[in-house]
Parts: structure tokens; C-alpha cells; sequence
């Protein structure tokens, strides 16, 4: 399997194991009844922008050197996320009236994700297209799905890391095709870039989703029982409602 800068070692990984926490720890007290808004909409636009900025060191520095490649990979993390900030808006305009900040940065998000593993190996082109495809996924799994299954992921890591993981490791296994503006995969055997066969690369990204999903799901299982039985999972229901701020460290961040 190709992946570029970690779409599978850092997302699908995280992913998965965000959606194993939330199950095992359980729904956060009030969760379905309670307004739980965002705690600030202004840093999380700047949180988001320090991503999108930071993650050019990301995917261009997984070049490992400055060549044509890591230019491609830092204008792939660009367009492809842009493009998935589009996609989210208009799409969550269309399904809910109106657009909101909070989709476009969880749509640049998805997209950052999405071309992680693409960023060096995908055209221009083909990285707008796999944007595109993800910022619209990646809604559909955060509001439908999760609504559905009803699992209270609070930063929607599975919907956006873990699916956006997913969708950019297939994505790459398609996009790196030469025929469709890809970079191809090179063959160090003989110098030169080998044959492209869909079926084989596909299988051979699809293998190292599965292979990424059990074995960080499995794992992450263990690690959270573990910890469960050490130390807890979670706070009691006082000590939630009071907020582990006042009981962890006797203070507040507002004073209002």
C-alpha cells in the first residue's frame, strides 16, 4: 500500500480508536438533552488555521526533500482541502438552509485528512476531486451516522479522521494512476515507474485500511480496559456535572 505522509498510521489509527473510546467510556451526562455548543467558535477558526498552515510542514516535509515532490505535496494539501471546506458548506447549505463556520473548518479538516496519504503521489486535479468527495462523506457520517448510531464522539474523530483516512488511502490508490494526472509509483528495481493495475493497488490499499482498522481498534480495546482498571475511564456523574476544572485543579477558565 502507498500513503504519502500517514493517512493510515495517524488517521485511520486515531480514528478508530477515538470511536473505541467513545464507546467504551460511554455518552457524556445530558448528552441528547443538553445544549453542548462549542466552547469557542473564534479558536476553533484559529485552531483550524494553524492546522491547515502547519500541515504543509506535514505532508511537503514527507519528502523528505526539496524537489518538484514536496512543491506537488504542499499544493495537493492546499487545493484538496479547500476544496473539502467548499464541499462541507454547500453540501450542509443545501441539507440545512444555511452555512455555517464550524462545517468549513470540519470540511478543511476532512480534507487535510483525505490528502495525507494522497499529497505526493495525486495531480492538482485529482486532489480537488478527492476534496470534494470528502468534505461530502465526511458530513454525511458526522450528522447521519452518528446520529443514527447514536455514539457521542464530541470532535467527531471517527467521522472526520478515521473516515477521511479511509476515504484518501482508496483515493490514492486510485489518483497515483499516470492516466489520470498521478505521479505513478516508481519501481526501484529497474529505475523507472511501474505499470499501473487497479485491482492490485486497490487491494493493496483496502489491505492496509482492514489491516490499520482491527489492529488499532483490537489494540486501543485493550489499552482503554486497562486503564479502566487501573485508574477509571471517566469521572462520576457529580464530578462531570461540577467539571473536572474545579475538581482536577480547583479553578476555572471563566469567571462569568
Amino acid at each position: 500500500a502507498i500513503d504519502f505522509a500517514g493517512g493510515t498510521v495517524v488517521h485511520i489509527n486515531s480514528g478508530i480508536a477515538g470511536l473505541v473510546g467513545a464507546l467504551l467510556v460511554g455518552k457524556r451526562v445530558g448528552y441528547g438533552k443538553d445544549l453542548m455548543a462549542p466552547h469557542s467558535l473564534t479558536m476553533t477558526m484559529i485552531g483550524a488555521s494553524l492546522l491547515w498552515v502547519g500541515w504543509f510542514g506535514f505532508n511537503a516535509g514527507s519528502n523528505l526533500e526539496a524537489t518538484g515532490g514536496a512543491a506537488l505535496a504542499m499544493t495537493n494539501s492546499f487545493v484538496a482541502t479547500a476544496a473539502a471546506a467548499l464541499a462541507w458548506m454547500f453540501a450542509e447549505w443545501i441539507v440545512k438552509g444555511h452555512p455555517s463556520v464550524l462545517g468549513a473548518l470540519s470540511g478543511a479538516v476532512a480534507g487535510l485528512v483525505a490528502v495525507t496519504p494522497a499529497a505526493g503521489y495525486s495531480g492538482p486535479m485529482g486532489a480537488i476531486v478527492l476534496g470534494l468527495i470528502v468534505g461530502v462523506v465526511c458530513l454525511f457520517f458526522v450528522t447521519v451516522v452518528k446520529n443514527t448510531l447514536g455514539y457521542d464522539d464530541a470532535l467527531d474523530v471517527f467521522g472526520v479522521h478515521c473516515i477521511g483516512g479511509i476515504v484518501g488511502a482508496l483515493g490514492t490508490g486510485i489518483l497515483v494512476n499516470p492516466a489520470l494526472g498521478g505521479t505513478g509509483i516508481m519501481d526501484y528495481v529497474t529505475g523507472k515507474i511501474a505499470d499501473y493495475d487497479f485491482v492490485a493497488q486497490m487491494t493493496s490499499q483496502a489491505w492496509g485500511v482492514g489491516t490499520t482498522l482491527v489492529w488499532s481498534g483490537v489494540g486501543s480495546a485493550i489499552l482503554y480496559k486497562v486503564v479502566d482498571v487501573i485508574v477509571g475511564l471517566r469521572a462520576n456523574v457529580e464530578t462531570e456535572r461540577e467539571g473536572l476544572d474545579i475538581t482536577e485543579h480547583t479553578e476555572r477558565a471563566y469567571n462569568m
